[in-house]
């Protein structure tokens, strides 16, 4: 069996459902509304499940009824005190209602293998930067893709950039992330991301639980 054939099966198995953090509206432009449901297409094409914050409204009721219009499965994780405020979406394969925000964030790091931020509020910059701090120190090597679309995450980029510069991210605990500019990019890059750590052994998938 060739390379490219073992590096295909390798992916499939290792990229089985991707988080996406996203906001519970659909922002000033509708290119966002529009990435998103992109997004979902490809993910489903690729049989890639959803794994999402359960909410029917804004980029996350796009992403998930995407995903489930293209014949995906879909995961809503949603606490109890936002049930009756963002969702949950009708018809998911799997909604599960929680009683905190940390049990939801757990769940979402259990079931996925990757994370990806579309524009979003402040929620989502928490969920994001939280995955940033957690495989900046090793505690996991899943891959995180920050979707800049129409230069949304443009200011966030400039201040790592800052950061580095004022050596308050230093080279031996970087940040690792991947930025994509276009919705087709990101499916291959996170694949390509998780087989090449996969090869190298240095795949992680656990959380030290003091975290």
């Amino acid at each position: 069996m060739s390379s490219k054939h073992i590096a295909i099966e390798d992916r499939s198995r290792l990229v089985r459902s991707i988080c996406i953090y996203c906001g519970s509206v659909q922002g000033a432009d509708l290119v966002f509304e529009a990435a998103a449901r992109q997004l979902g297409q490809a993910m489903a094409k690729a049989g890639i499940g959803l794994v999402y914050g359960g909410g029917a409204n804004g980029l996350m009721g796009a992403i998930a009824g995407s995903v489930l219009a293209s014949g995906g499965h879909v995961t809503g994780i949603i606490p109890n005190f936002l049930v009756g405020r963002e969702g949950p979406l009708p018809g998911l394969q799997e909604c599960l209602v929680v009683g905190s925000l940390h049990e939801r964030k757990r769940l979402m790091f259990e079931r996925a293998d990757a994370f990806v931020a579309l524009p979003g509020g402040i929620g989502t910059l928490e969920e994001l930067t939280e995955q940033l701090s957690w495989v900046q120190l090793e505690r996991h090597t899943k891959p995180v893709v920050i979707v800049d679309i129409a230069g949304f995450w443009q200011p966030l980029l400039r201040l790592f950039a800052h950061m580095r510069e004022r050596r308050f991210i230093q080279s031996s605990l970087e940040v690792r992330y991947l930025v994509a500019e276009k919705i087709e990019d990101i499916v291959p890059m996170i694949e390509s991301a998780a087989a090449k750590a996969a090869v190298l052994g240095t795949r992680k998938e656990t959380v030290d639980p003091r975290l």
